[in-house]
């Protein structure tokens, strides 16, 4: 059965790979959008399209926004992808390095190739909206001298020729994404025997020690607290809502935490239940 999944980006970029890392050996449709906000507008449409969002980078830190676009659709975490970001430098079949007189990707793809292009100061830097969309352009385009900074699959996708790999500055740079799902769909698309992980978003009354009491039940109960984020909410000065993501062995410990710390928040929410992701290159 082919899965629907919408992904920020086109084929090749690294949600794409991420979403072939996670659905291994699975037939998948993508459904390509250019915002965020589009993938999760997919997913509106149709129940049955899944979703694999990047929420979380080892060197930028948190996806604000997407925590908020999270919190608003009212989907659900089935599962979660960590993903080695890898960058390689590519170009039309007929040209060389010596050729390369520009160099195009997304801004943050070149923020994390500083220390290459800086020891290649003769090459032209510009920005693009996409990693993989920079290696389509050149080669749709055809631009002569032209370089793309993206994952090394997509030379494969588009024709190109990889120069160099692993260009990256930092090589233990990651994304974890998180893949989304309706409710209505979700339970077919989770063991929930194996899950040891759970994501959950909640707001406190405004008063000393609201979220040290809920980090010493949560020890209490023997849940590692994996991620905290804070995120304000918009209208109501110095209040916060507060993401969780906790690993468990055991899941009635889970729920007996949360049943122990909700009456100590103003509203809380369980955003997924799932099983902890694998690291890949």
């Amino acid at each position: 059965m082919i899965k629907k999944v919408a992904i920020q980006g086109i084929r090749g970029c690294f949600h794409d790979i991420a979403a072939h890392r996670f659905f291994h050996g699975e037939d998948l449709e993508l459904v390509q959008c250019n915002t965020f906000e589009d993938v999760f507008l997919s997913m509106k449409q149709d129940p049955n399209t899944l979703a694999l969002v990047a929420i979380e980078n080892t060197i930028a830190g948190s996806l604000l926004h997407n925590y908020e676009l999270l919190h608003n659709s009212g989907v659900t975490v089935v599962g979660e992808h960590k993903l080695r970001i890898q960058h390689s430098i590519m170009c039309l079949p007929e040209d060389n390095w010596q050729d390369i007189t520009e160099v195009n990707s997304h801004p943050v793809a070149l923020m994390q190739c500083r220390a290459f292009l800086e020891s290649n100061p003769e090459v032209k830097v510009v920005e693009v909206a996409d990693t993989a969309g920079a290696a389509e352009t050149i080669r749709r385009k055809h631009l002569r001298g032209h370089a793309a900074i993206c994952h090394k699959d997509a030379a494969r996708i588009y024709g190109m020729k990889v120069l160099h790999e692993g260009i990256e500055t930092n090589k233990h740079n990651f994304t974890r994404f998180l893949v989304l799902a309706d409710p209505s769909v979700a339970d077919t698309l989770r063991d929930t025997y194996k899950a040891d992980k759970a994501s959950l978003v909640f707001t406190l009354p405004h008063e000393e020690g609201s979220l040290s009491a809920i980090l010493s039940v949560l020890s209490f109960y023997k849940l590692n607290l994996t991620k905290i984020q804070s995120l304000p909410i918009i209208g109501q000065e110095w209040q916060y809502m507060f993401y969780i993501d906790v690993c468990f062995e055991n899941s009635r410990r889970l729920y007996q935490a949360i049943d122990a710390i909700t009456p100590l928040t103003r509203e809380l929410k369980i955003i997924g239940i799932y099983c902890e992701g694998e690291q890949t290159l």
